[in-house]
């Protein structure tokens, strides 16, 4: 079987929380791990949460 076009990855806070988003990303158009501005709850503002695997 082929392998999935997308696959799940976890965005985890940079501000240190541990709060984290889970979303999808497009494996053959969006090689470089993903970096992205997005709110965090915990410290209550927005921070940049980086790309992780899920484990």
């Amino acid at each position: 079987m082929a392998k999935p076009t997308t696959v799940k990855i976890k965005l985890e806070s940079t501000a240190g929380t541990g709060f984290y988003y889970v979303t999808k990303k497009n494996a053959r158009t969006m090689t470089e791990k993903m970096v992205v501005r997005k709110y965090d709850p915990v410290a209550r503002k927005h921070v940049e949460f980086k790309e992780n695997k899920i484990k």
